[in-house]
């Protein structure tokens, strides 16, 4: 995979009620839905990177499986992660991690707005 970043924004951007803003000045895009962040995506290291929110369980399984995924950088460590491009890293990868972040915010959301969400969805 040679652009994380454009693919992982591609993702993000494509669900419902998504914003991308840069809060923390440019080199760091924060995607959010309904104002609660679910991506960061900067480079670290010289490399592109993202966090990603995940539960505790599967991140601990992530980073053992995957080299280039690691704590995540300047968030909580066990519900984040930190993905770093890598030529082994795959589109559906990427694309899994993206959808299970965002899905762990919209649980936590009013359900008022996870109901928008899942009508937005249909359309």
């Amino acid at each position: 995979m040679t652009e994380l970043h454009t693919y992982a924004a591609e993702v993000a951007l494509a669900l419902p009620e998504t914003a991308c803003s840069q809060p923390f000045g440019e080199g760091c895009d924060v995607y959010k839905v309904m104002d609660k962040v679910f991506m960061l995506s900067f480079h670290l290291e010289g490399k592109a990177a993202i966090n990603l929110k995940v539960l505790p369980d599967h991140g601990a399984m992530l980073r053992d499986i995957y080299p280039y995924i690691r704590a995540g950088w300047h968030m909580n460590k066990q519900h984040w992660i930190s993905v770093f491009e890598d030529q082994e890293l795959d589109e559906s990868l990427v694309q899994d991690l993206v959808l299970n972040s965002y899905e762990l915010v919209v649980s936590k959301l009013k359900k008022a707005e996870q109901n928008r969400i899942a009508l937005l969805r249909m359309i």
